[in-house]
C-alpha cells in the first residue's frame, strides 16, 4: 500500500532552480543531450524531482509492499547498490554521476572506513554536498567519459542512474575498467528500453522529456560491456518495482505535491510531470521500458 505523501521535508534539502529559463532552452536541452545541456536541465530539474520526493537521492527508487514514501524507495535502491558492491571487502569506491552524493552519505555512514571518491561533472550539485559533507566524501568535478584518476586504483566504480546520461557508454565502461583493480567491480542501475527500435522511442512519448537520457537498451549495455572485456557476474531486472509504483505514487497524492510543485515552478512544468508519469505507467505496463542492475567484473 502506497501512503499519502508527507509534506514534512528534510532539513537539508536545497532546491537549485534557474531562474524562469525559456520554455525553448528547457526543450533544446532535451533534445540535444550534450553534457552542457544535461547539466543545465538537470539544474532546472533536480529542484523538482527534490520537492516530488522530499529528498536529495535523485533516482527513481526501489519500491516494496513495506515502502511508504519516495525516500524509503530511493534508500532501498542505494542499499541494493551497496550490497552489490560489497563495501565489506572494500576500500576505494568511485561513484559517477553522483548528484548531491546522497547515495555516497549513506554508504559511507555505514561503513566509515571505505574511500568514496563523487564524480559529478554538474558543480551545483557538487557544491550542494560540500556544505553537508560531514563523512569525509571525496568531490572530483569531471566528465565520465574522461575520468580523471589512475589506472588500477578503485575497488568498485557505481553509476547508480546515471549511465543513461554518458555519451558514448562504451567510453564510461573502457575508463571504468581502465582504473579499477583486478576483480574490481563496475555496478550499473539504469533505465533502459526493453529493445532498440524507433517504435520503442515513439511509444514513450511525453517521457523523453522528463526521462532525458540516450535511452539505450538492454541489449546495447550487455554488449558494451563484454566488448569492454568485462565479465557480467549479475542481472536484475527490477522495473516492475521502479516505475509503477513511482508513477502511482505520484497519481494518487498530485494535489499536495502540485500545491508543492508550483511554489517554485511554473504550472506547464507540473502538467508535463504528470503526463510523463501516465505515459511511465504505460510504458511500463506495456513493456516498453525496463530499469537493470548490472554487476560485472574486471
Amino acid at each position: 500500500m502506497i501512503n499519502p505523501v508527507s509534506l514534512n521535508r528534510p532539513k537539508r534539502t536545497e532546491y537549485f532552480i534557474l531562474n524562469n529559463p525559456n520554455p525553448l532552452d528547457v526543450i533544446l536541452w532535451t533534445l540535444r543531450r550534450g553534457e552542457g545541456d544535461v547539466v543545465n536541465l538537470y539544474n532546472y530539474l533536480s529542484g523538482l524531482m527534490q520537492v516530488s520526493t522530499g529528498g536529495n537521492f535523485l533516482n527513481f527508487g526501489y519500491w516494496t509492499d513495506s515502502t511508504k514514501n519516495p525516500v524509503d524507495a530511493q534508500t532501498n535502491l542505494c542499499n541494493m547498490i551497496g550490497d552489490l558492491a560489497e563495501f565489506k571487502e572494500t576500500k576505494h569506491v568511485l561513484d559517477v554521476g553522483s548528484g548531491f552524493s546522497e547515495p555516497a552519505f549513506l554508504w559511507k555512514k555505514s561503513h566509515p572506513d571505505v574511500t568514496i571518491t563523487c564524480l559529478n561533472i554538474n558543480k551545483n550539485q557538487l557544491k550542494s554536498a560540500n556544505k553537508h559533507n560531514i563523512h569525509e566524501i571525496n568531490l572530483l568535478n569531471s566528465t565520465a567519459v574522461k575520468i580523471p584518476i589512475s589506472d588500477e586504483s578503485c575497488d568498485r566504480v557505481i553509476a547508480l542512474e546515471s549511465a543513461q546520461h554518458f555519451r558514448p557508454i562504451q567510453d564510461f565502461i573502457l575508463e571504468a575498467k581502465r582504473i579499477l583493480k583486478k576483480n574490481g567491480s563496475v555496478i550499473l542501475a539504469i533505465p533502459v528500453l526493453s529493445k532498440a527500435s524507433k517504435m520503442s522511442i515513439f511509444k514513450i512519448g511525453i517521457l523523453k522529456f522528463t526521462w532525458s537520457s540516450e535511452h539505450y537498451d538492454i541489449e546495447t549495455i550487455k554488449k558494451t560491456i563484454q566488448n569492454a572485456g568485462l565479465k557480467t557476474s549479475e542481472i536484475k531486472l527490477i522495473g516492475s518495482n521502479v516505475y509503477l509504483p513511482l508513477a502511482e505514487y505520484y497519481i494518487q497524492n498530485r494535489q499536495p505535491l502540485r500545491q508543492e510543485i508550483l511554489k517554485r515552478y511554473p504550472s506547464y512544468v507540473e502538467n508535463i510531470l504528470f503526463k510523463s508519469m501516465l505515459k511511465m505507467k504505460q510504458a511500463a505496463e506495456n513493456h516498453t521500458i525496463e530499469y537493470v542492475i548490472i554487476k560485472c567484473t574486471k
